[in-house]
């Protein structure tokens, strides 16, 4: 056989090698696509791989009390919250960023895995979930354990700051110090991340569900007005700052019902008030942030100097957030391009190194 038949050989072998392979990988994904879930307290996302983020609900449950059906779930769900009969419930089945409900939390996730799982699938999916970096053994169990019974092939979790500095781009392989900040719902994430690893980090149960009973609170001390969660949010998104904002001060009207005479009434406050009840809690983020800097190797520190630190999740949107830790830390502090995706385009992009995550400590990658 001389030299060009073998080289012409050789092609088609290594054509049919490649098109076989194309093959097989368009096969698995008409029957499986792996699946990367931001499993939030306030929100849900899910990212698929080779579509990006194709879900975002908020995770809350409506759910029968009389049989233990779910009713509905994320949006639908969400706008029955203070607003159902007896017989129904509209649950957040996580808390703190893990399972408060087990049983409530597998019926959601099923439900959200069935709504992006192609109907003729065959194959279940393997599932990277991002959770926060201070659970315990028994919570991250329970994670596993809902996503199995949900449907899962195979779950794989990562640490939330991981996957929230992941998703904003942040070098997280180089041997150079990156900070983020990934504010969420339930807990407040704060990493330092080098070669791959978090080198040191802070996990809080103070974030944006804490903010929202702060405005609750403070509505029914001062003015004696009842208000739910949905309003303190809005509240919160509106006129809520960690930083004065100087000619730019805002009001708002908030409704809600008396607690002396029981009639819904309007009230109206402004932005100074929301940021003096927010203040403890914001403060109490900014001090564990000082922790976490001082417990910094000192390469690392010199890095982010120069380099600062990223705001991710939800409470990176509250107004002056960034100000107010460039005055504490005297740090660059920059608000993540789309801080409220960060984490679920952590998982997505994490998916193409599964391997790297199965049969580690979540704190490697």
């Amino acid at each position: 056989m001389n030299q060009q038949l073998r080289r012409k050989l050789k092609d088609r072998i290594d054509q049919l090698y490649r098109t076989g392979k194309d093959r097989a990988r368009n096969f698995r994904g008409v029957f499986a696509n792996d699946i990367g879930i931001d499993l939030g307290t306030a929100n849900t996302l899910v990212y698929v791989r080779g579509k990006g983020i194709v879900l975002a609900e908020p995770s809350v449950v409506a759910v029968d009390s009389v049989t233990n059906d779910v009713l509905a779930v994320g949006h639908k769900a969400k706008a029955m919250l203070g607003k159902t009969p007896r017989k129904i419930h509209a649950v957040r089945p996580m808390k703190d960023g893990v399972i408060a409900d087990f049983e409530i939390a597998e019926g959601m996730l099923k439900a959200l895995i069935r709504k992006v799982t192609p109907s003729r699938s065959l194959f279940r999916p393997k599932i990277l979930i991002a959770v926060p970096s201070g659970i315990t053994g028994v919570e991250k169990r329970a994670v596993e354990d809902s996503a199995l019974h949900a449907g899962a092939q195979e779950v794989i979790l990562i640490e939330e700051p991981m996957a929230a500095a992941i998703g904003v781009n942040l070098p997280v392989h180089e041997p150079s110090g990156n900070m983020v900040i990934d504010i969420g719902g339930g807990t407040t994430e704060i990493a330092i991340i080098s070669l791959g690893g978090i080198v040191e980090s802070r996990s809080l149960r103070i974030a944006g569900d804490e903010f929202d009973d702060c405005i609750v609170n403070y509505m029914r001390r001062t003015y004696n007005l009842m208000i739910g969660p949905r309003t303190a949010e809005e509240i919160k998104m509106t006129i809520g700052s960690a930083y004065p904002l100087g000619d730019h001060e805002l009001e708002m009207e908030v409704r809600g019902r008396d607690q002396v005479a029981g009639l819904p009434v309007t009230k109206r406050i402004n932005s100074v008030e929301v940021r003096e009840c927010l203040g403890e809690p914001i403060q109490q983020i900014i001090e564990a942030v000082k922790l976490t800097l001082e417990k910094c190797p000192p390469e690392l520190a010199a890095d982010l100097v120069e380099r600062g630190m990223v705001i991710a999740g939800g409470g990176a949107l509250i107004k002056g957030i960034d100000k107010a830790l460039i005055k504490e830390t005297g740090l660059p502090v920059i608000i993540a391009q789309n801080p409220l995706l960060a984490v679920c385009l952590g998982t997505g992009k994490a998916l193409d190194y599964l391997e790297k995550f199965k049969g580690r400590k979540m704190a490697e990658v």
